[in-house]
């Protein structure tokens, strides 16, 4: 018998793998807090044999090599990796036993496309292949993106991509289980995966790659690629250096006097806490990266890398959760952190600014073309007639539809471009809100005037507000009353 037990990394929308038999196991692409990855293990009573990496990774830092020297384990590394640290080489074709009295055996199978030495691994039992550890390759209804690497090798790994997944669909069993590291929510991923175990069977019938002819899948593939965090640039190159041991251990404990110094020193001071909360009160000067958003992605993201960042939490145990998102994209140690009431950390008491809905900014605009409406948000009326209606968010989806006179500025390229955004009230908007309270903190950071819509994008139609969809579809209106806004 044998198990898999799936270890879910979801800040970053990644998963790692721990398989094996009743006394030995293998971990398959381990975070880099390997703690948890151990506590699995214990839970199991299974030894830890090999630690394997699909690829060297672009979006978070890997643990495999602490990993291996803490259990004792062979780290197996693709042989193609340009790696600094001594590994177990793995060449397509390579077998390890993992427990030889549970008849598992663990087999290399090269599946370049994600990156070019990107190797899959195929657990056997008793010699039938019963799951395939596709890392960025074959994911559930999509496949890693090719653009990662180098630009000029994006077409070339496009195509290897697609011919690595035809080989693993035509070399494995239908009932085989497919388990990639990437897709569910990551930038890794091509396109949207979604959380359920998929097999070699049903992406066949499902999976775009598996369905079309290699031009087809290729352009298609390329012309989809979507933005790429900009903190990427720092993984691979970690990654290949060797990771050093995280620490997890509270950070020095800061009061108001030394959170006002670091603002005025030009450091990020984050608050973790929800956005409703940080929007009724905060350190004036501080950002909002929700504990439970996607925190590691976007302040890895946007902070300039190597900004020394102090964490304002509700609680420890906010603090200690984000300290280990950060660490798994190199975001080590935190120069300083509070916890408790926002109150304790300010010096000269918090500031705030409004929330809204898009029937408030429908309803703002209809205000000053004489119409009295009274507003759900505390939003004194302005001398000119329309507000700023900021969208932050990415171009593929401004692309499939945008508020009619809306200014566009992706939230990752909002920290340098603040000087492109009009002068006057600020109505910022993203899909549901969390991008939104980012940029808005960002926004009242250097002293703008901003209202942060907290609504579904969807909402913004039947609000009263034109939403126009991409030119593709000749620039149809959505919803076509008689309010528009302008940026």
């Amino acid at each position: 018998m044998f198990f898999i037990d799936t270890l879910d990394i979801a800040g970053l929308g990644n998963r790692s793998y721990l398989a094996g038999g009743e006394r030995a196991a293998l971990v398959v692409d381990p975070p880099r807090d390997i703690d948890q990855v151990i506590a699995v293990a214990a839970r199991r009573g299974v030894r830890i044999a090999y630690v394997a990496e699909t690829h060297v990774h672009n979006d978070y830092v890997t643990g495999g090599l602490e990993l291996a020297r803490v259990t004792g384990a062979a780290y197996l590394v693709p042989a193609g990796a340009r790696v600094s640290y001594e590994r177990v080489a793995v060449r397509d074709g390579d077998r390890v036993e993992v427990d030889g009295d549970a008849g598992l055996v663990l087999r290399a199978l090269a599946t370049p496309g994600h990156t070019p030495h990107h190797t899959a691994y195929v657990l056997e039992e008793n010699g039938t292949a019963v799951a395939v550890f596709t890392g960025g390759s074959l994911l559930t209804g999509t496949v890693g993106r090719p653009d990662l690497v180098e630009p000029r090798l994006t077409e070339r790994l496009a195509r290897e991509q697609y011919a690595s997944a035809h080989r693993l669909a035509g070399e494995l069993p239908d009932e085989t289980a497919v388990l990639p590291t990437h897709g569910f929510g990551s930038f890794c991923s091509s396109g949207r995966a979604d959380g359920e175990v998929s097999t070699i069977g049903a992406e066949k019938v499902s999976n775009e790659v598996l369905l079309r002819d290699v031009d087809t899948f290729v352009a298609e593939l390329l012309a989809g690629l979507d933005d790429v965090p900009a903190y990427y640039t720092h993984m691979g190159p970690a990654n290949a250096s060797g990771p050093a041991p995280v620490d997890l251990t509270p950070p020095a404990v800061a009061d108001a006097e030394e959170i006002a110094a670091r603002l005025a020193a030009g450091e990020w001071v984050i608050d973790l806490r929800n956005r409703v909360a940080f929007a009724e009160g905060h350190v004036a000067g501080s950002l909002n990266f929700e504990a439970e958003g996607q925190l590691a992605t976007y302040l890895a993201w946007l902070i300039p890398w190597g900004k020394p960042v102090t964490l304002l939490a509700a609680s420890p145990a906010q603090l200690a959760s984000a300290q280990r998102e950060l660490v798994r994209v190199g975001i080590d140690r935190p120069a300083a952190a509070a916890t408790g009431e926002p109150e304790g950390w300010a010096t000269d008491g918090l500031v705030s600014f409004p929330r809204a809905t898009f029937a408030d900014l429908a309803a703002r605009s209809e205000v000053h073309s004489g119409d009295p409406v009274d507003l759900d948000v505390d939003v004194a009326p302005r001398p000119t007639p329309h507000p700023v209606v900021l969208d932050v968010r990415r171009d593929s989806e401004r692309a499939a539809a945008f508020i009619d006179g809306s200014l566009h500025i992706p939230l990752h390229t909002l920290p340098r471009r603040l000087h492109e955004v009009p002068e006057g009230q600020v109505w910022v908007h993203c899909a549901g809100g969390m991008r939104a309270a980012i940029a808005a903190s960002l926004l009242h950071a250097v002293g703008r005037e901003v209202v942060a819509i907290d609504d579904g994008f969807d909402a913004a139609g039947r609000a009263g507000l034109v939403v126009r969809t991409h030119p593709r579809d000749e620039d149809a209106e959505q919803v076509a009353p008689a309010t528009r806004t302008h940026g």
